[in-house]
C-alpha cells in the first residue's frame, strides 16, 4: 500500500550527489513504494540529468497534491532557485540559503499535512557553518523547526538491525563528559516508543551497550557501567521496557547477538555507526526519532569525489524513501488502534 501523501525529498548539498540519486531513484521508481517530489532547482536537475545521461522528464509542481498525478511520467519538482550555479564537487556557501530553505519547506509541508514524510538528501555541514548555520547538524535543525520541546534521537537502521547513539555530534572527549543516566534513559524511552509506533514492534527489546572494554569488567576497566549505564537500564525496566545491559560492545553486534534485540542503544556516535555501516553501508537509513513527523535520510555523505560523474548509487536513498513509507503506514495503524 502506497503512502496516501507524497514524500518530500530535499535538495541536499547541490554540489554533491543528492540530485543524481534523486534522478536515479525516480528512474527506478518501480522499486519505490511511495511517490515523492523533490524540493530543488528544476533547471539544475534538468542540466544534471543531461550531464549524466539520465534524460529524466521533470515536471514543476506548485503543491504536493500535484505530485501523485505526474509521478509515473515525470519527476515532480517544487522549485527553489539556487543563488549561484552549483558546480559538482565544489560546494559554495552562497547556496546554503537554498539548501536550508528546501529543508524548511519540506518540514512545513509535512507539518501542514500536505506531504507524508521528510526525506533529506545529504548536506555539507562545513559549507553551512561558513554561512553561519547555528546547529550542529541536520538532526538538530529539524528538531528546532519542529518545536521548542523536541528531543531528537538518531537511529540508523538496515532491516532489523537498528542502532541509536545517545551522544551524537560531539568529539569523543565531549561525548564522554556529557554522558549521563538521564540522557541514556531519555534516548531509551524515545527509542522504545518509536519501535512500537513507527516499526510495529509491540514489545521492543533494547540492548544497552557498555562504554568500556568488556563493559567495565566489574569496575576494573571503568566505573561508568555501574554508575551511569546500569541505573538507566533499571529506569527503563521499571517503566516496563524490555531493556538489558550494559552489554560488552565488542560482542553486541555479531549476527547471533543481533537476533536478541530490536535496537542497540550505544553510548557514542562511532560505537553505533561503525558496525551498521560495516554490515549495511549501501542499505542503512538514517532516521530521526522524537519528531512529530517521519524523517529519513540515506546513510551516506555528499560524495564530492564522484558528483556529476553519473556514478552515484541511489540504493540508500531508495531504502530511505521506502522506510519512510513503511513508517507512515505503521503510524497510521497505531493511530487507528
Amino acid at each position: 500500500m502506497a503512502s496516501p501523501k507524497p514524500l518530500a525529498l530535499t535538495m541536499g548539498e547541490p554540489a554533491g550527489i543528492g540530485g543524481e540519486v534523486a534522478l536515479n531513484a525516480w528512474a527506478g521508481r518501480s522499486d519505490v513504494t511511495a511517490p515523492f517530489f523533490v524540493i530543488d532547482d528544476p533547471g539544475r536537475l534538468a542540466d544534471l540529468s543531461r550531464q549524466i545521461g539520465a534524460m529524466t522528464a521533470i515536471k514543476i509542481i506548485q503543491s504536493p497534491s500535484e505530485a501523485i498525478a505526474v509521478f509515473d511520467s515525470a519527476l515532480p519538482v517544487m522549485g527553489i532557485a539556487l543563488p549561484v550555479e552549483a558546480v559538482p564537487g565544489e560546494p559554495d556557501p552562497a547556496n546554503a540559503s537554498a539548501v536550508l530553505s528546501s529543508i524548511e519547506t519540506a518540514v512545513r509541508l509535512v507539518m501542514s499535512g500536505e506531504a507524508g514524510a521528510v526525506v533529506t538528501n545529504p548536506v555539507h555541514k562545513q559549507t553551512l557553518y561558513e554561512a553561519d548555520f547555528p546547529h550542529p547538524g541536520h538532526t538538530e535543525f529539524l528538531a528546532a523547526l519542529s518545536g521548542d520541546d523536541i528531543v531528537p534521537v538518531m537511529m540508523l537502521a538496515a532491516g532489523g538491525f537498528r542502532v541509536v547513539p545517545v551522544t551524537v555530534h560531539q568529539s569523543l572527549a565531549e561525548a564522554l563528559k556529557s554522558l549521563n543516566t538521564g540522557a541514556i534513559t531519555q534516548a531509551g524511552l524515545i527509542t522504545a516508543e518509536a519501535l512500537k509506533r513507527d516499526f510495529g514492534i509491540p514489545n521492543p527489546r533494547i540492548a544497552v551497550a557498555g562504554l568500556n572494554p568488556h563493559a567495565g569488567e566489574g569496575g576494573a576497566l571503568g566505573s561508568e557501567e555501574d554508575q551511569i549505564i546500569a541505573p538507566a537500564v533499571s529506569a527503563l525496566t521499571e517503566v516496563g521496557i524490555d531493556a538489558f545491559g550494559p552489554v560488552a560492545p565488542d560482542t553486541l553486534f555479531t549476527s547471533q547477538a543481533r537476533n536478541g534485540y530490536d535496537a542497540a542503544l550505544c553510548m557514542y556516535h562511532d560505537q553505533a555507526l561503525i558496525p551498521i555501516k560495516t554490515v549495511a553501508f549501501e542499505t542503512a537509513v538514517n532516521i530521526t526519532l522524537g519528531l512529530p513527523f517521519v524523517r529519513t535520510s540515506p546513510d551516506h555523505g555528499t560524495a564530492f569525489d564522484i558528483a556529476g560523474t553519473g556514478k552515484a548509487d541511489e540504493t540508500s536513498l531508495v531504502a530511505a524513501l521506502n522506510m519512510a513509507a513503511e513508517m507512515i503506514r505503521h503510524r497510521a495503524t497505531a493511530q487507528a488502534a
